[in-house]
């Protein structure tokens, strides 16, 4: 993943709430599934490892972030479980068939999770963190972001 992706998600993670989090894993896993990708069709096998060892921590993360008194939680749990079988399967063969498996696994809840978003009226999950306005200044030969400064940019303990 590059810098500026990496910009990206610390952008919308500061201002996230708890449903935007589960969005943004579910994006940085895709991300992931796709470096793989990348890195095993051009024989790179340690970029392929290392995104499929990403992907499993984004599954990790998803996996422990589940509240198992629900009954979908249960049925969301093996859905992550299947996924990181097929990483390990995939990871051994060498192969991208399994991590298209795992695509069509993530893609339908992370597209659930983003509709689910807009009921969430929570703030967001990080205290005291910079906000970031939507909007760009135009320079001579320039763009310039513009981000609003705070005396106090700490997290809360």
């Amino acid at each position: 993943m590059d810098s500026e992706k990496k910009q990206e998600y610390t952008r919308r993670v500061t201002q996230a709430n708890s449903t935007e989090m589960v969005v943004i894993i579910y994006d940085i896993a895709l991300d992931y599934i796709g470096e793989a990708k990348e890195a095993l069709n051009a024989g790179d096998e340690d970029g392929f490892q290392s995104g499929i060892h990403r992907l499993q921590g984004c599954l990790y993360e998803l996996l422990s972030s589940l509240n198992l008194q629900y009954e979908l939680a249960v049925n969301i749990r093996n859905l992550y479980g299947f996924c990181i079988r097929q990483l390990g399967i995939s990871s051994a063969k060498r192969s991208v068939t399994e991590l298209e498996n795992v695509k069509k696994v993530i893609e339908p809840l992370r597209d659930a999770y983003k509709k689910v978003t807009s009921e969430n009226k929570n703030g967001p999950v990080m205290g005291n963190s910079q906000t970031v306005f939507a909007g760009l200044t135009y320079g001579k030969e320039e763009l310039i972001e513009s981000l609003s400064t705070s005396p106090n940019r700490g997290f809360f303990a």
